[in-house]
């Protein structure tokens, strides 16, 4: 249990980083410090040793430029402006200055005078210097992989809480919830942060799920039967009616019936066959297209009987389709009859094209420029429910569904 909130600890935590990294910088800064100063102490101690009982005498003034030494006399002559000057051949160390200079005659003037410290046996030898830089740099890249190290894992731990509803999640196989996965992903893990919020609304989401998975499962199960019985009574009245002598007008009321009774049987299919969350193995089945457009037309072909348009198929090849054999149906059924019920008297023929990889359904309008009609009105019309049923389905098995229309013709694509 967190007493914090996510943001909060992310910002101790980046605190505690720049805190400890700061303090390591600092000790090892004063550290360096403190060991020069020894060093150079050491150095003149040893340097003092070797020469007792004659103590050296390394810092020394000098007023003129006549008393300096020979190495330096050609150099001071130049007027050296005032500061600090290093001679690293001579080893030496010089302080340049000004002094006042009281004479009777002229008054008060300015001239130089010069310091020198000879540092010779104190300064470390330029392979010692090599040898210090070496160890800087070697404390320097460990106190900055230390801080990297100490970064990661201080970030680490205050992200832990995130990290782990991840994994949960992702071990999460949301078409077989389980009572582990509830337990996983409980809000009560994560206490009550911005990580146990996300944790709650992540296991609301879950229930909301899993209940819309049973409702649907129980009706398309109870869907399945209580709207196909109806359909099979019908079916079977109508069987044993078409066996009794029927006047002419009987026959056609009953050849109605009929139709109407396949375009609900179908309807109630293809609903069923969306609203089912599992595919019952049927996603996989090889089929072959031509049984299925020859049968669509068949059972469509009552629309063109007072229309006198002819149908043209042209199968260039015989192609099968994986796929659910239902749905490509429902689907199928769907484009023709379109054709069928868009194409006016004396407009055809409808033409059926069978390639390899697609179905092309073409039906002729009206060439009347007066009544044009854009994809968006002739997509708007369809089989009950329209054209966009055949999208869900082709959506749903892979398929690839397209419609082109102008103010001749209109044409179906179906391909796979």
């Amino acid at each position: 249990m967190y007493r914090h909130s996510l943001r909060k600890r992310v910002a101790i935590a980046f605190a505690i980083c720049v805190a400890v990294l700061s303090i390591a910088w600092g000790l090892a800064f004063f550290g360096a410090i403190r060991l020069s100063e020894d060093r150079v102490l050491t150095q003149q101690l040893q340097v003092a040793a070797k020469s007792y009982p004659v103590m050296p005498v390394n810092l020394r003034s000098y007023d003129t430029v006549a008393s300096l030494p020979e190495s330096l006399r050609q150099w001071a002559q130049t007027n050296p402006a005032e500061g600090l000057y290093e001679f690293e051949a001579e080893e030496l160390h010089v302080a340049v200055l000004f002094v006042e200079n009281e004479k009777p005659a002229t008054g008060n003037q300015q001239q130089h005078a010069f310091v020198v410290f000879d540092v010779a046996g104190i300064e470390a030898a330029s392979s010692e210097d090599w040898w210090l830089l070496l160890v800087i740099t070697g404390v320097v890249g460990t106190l900055g992989v230390l801080g990297f190290g100490l970064g990661v894992l201080v970030m680490r731990k205050a992200i832990a809480p995130v990290a782990q509803l991840a994994k949960a999640v992702a071990d999460i196989d949301v078409e077989h919830l389980s009572m582990d996965d509830y337990k996983r992903i409980a809000s009560s893990r994560f206490g009550d942060d911005e990580v146990g919020v996300l944790a709650g609304t992540i296991e609301k989401t879950l229930e909301r799920i899993s209940a819309f998975v049973a409702r649907e499962r129980y009706f398309t199960s109870s869907a399945s039967h209580e709207l196909r019985t109806p359909i099979t009574v019908i079916t079977g009245a109508l069987e044993l009616l078409e066996q009794s002598e029927l006047s002419a007008a009987d026959v056609k009321a009953l050849d109605r019936v009929r139709r109407a009774t396949l375009d609900m049987k179908t309807t109630i299919e293809m609903f069923l066959c969306l609203a089912r969350e599992t595919d019952d193995g049927l996603y996989g089945e090889q089929f072959l297209v031509t049984p299925l457009v020859s049968n669509a037309i068949e059972l469509q072909r009552h629309l063109l009987s007072r229309k006198l348009v002819d149908v043209e198929i042209a199968q260039l090849a015989n192609p099968s389709v994986c796929g659910h054999p239902q749905a490509f149906a429902i689907a199928v059924n769907n484009l023709v009859r379109n054709a069928f019920e868009h194409t006016l008297a004396g407009q055809g023929p409808v033409k059926i094209r069978i390639e390899e990889h697609e179905l092309l359904v073409t039906n002729q309008l009206s060439s009347d420029t007066d009544q044009q009609h854009s994809p968006t009105e002739a997509s708007s019309h369809g089989y009950g429910l329209g054209l966009g049923i055949v999208q869900r389905l082709c959506e749903r098995n892979g398929w690839s569904f397209s419609l082109r229309a102008d103010e001749k013709r209109v044409v179906a694509r179906l391909s796979w």
